[in-house]
């Protein structure tokens, strides 16, 4: 049974650092990848791949967002979201439809401080969340009601 309670802001700030450290570590694979193929194709010309500031930025973005929206419309959980016990919903607490995931993750990547405002709004809601129709609610049975 889900708690229909709006998560604040350091339980979604907590989360959202947890994915942080997931898509950095996604990252780092695709790199060890890169590495991998560059050494198996031209083992005498073999040097570490240098990617640039602005290919390492899209390439976290591109990363984050795909994540955060698979992970929103597939289930409602990311690995933050699951080790902080929340989960993504729409407004009848369904999860979010693959084309609201897509531009809310796309939303959180490009303004993060948008989460800030849940420390504003009586109900709890970052910006992409009153934008998108969207709620973050704790998702453990017998959570404190804090």
């Amino acid at each position: 049974m889900t708690d229909l309670r709006s998560a604040g802001v350091v339980s979604r700030g907590t989360a959202a650092v947890i994915d942080l450290i997931v898509v950095l570590v996604f990252l780092g694979v695709i790199y060890a990848g890169m590495v991998l193929a560059v050494l198996a194709f031209s083992p005498r010309a073999f040097s570490f791949p240098a990617p640039s500031l602005i290919f390492s930025t899209i390439g976290i973005g591109a990363v984050a967002t795909v994540y955060l929206a698979a992970c929103w419309s597939i289930s409602g959980c990311t690995a933050g979201a699951v080790a902080m016990g929340l989960r993504v919903v729409d407004r009848n607490a369904d999860r979010l439809r693959w084309s609201t995931a897509l531009l809310r993750a796309a939303a959180c990547v490009l303004f993060p401080i948008g989460l800030a405002w849940v420390v504003l709004d009586s109900r709890r809601r970052s910006l992409q969340d009153l934008v998108f129709g969207s709620r973050v609610i704790y998702n453990r049975v017998g959570m404190l009601n804090s």
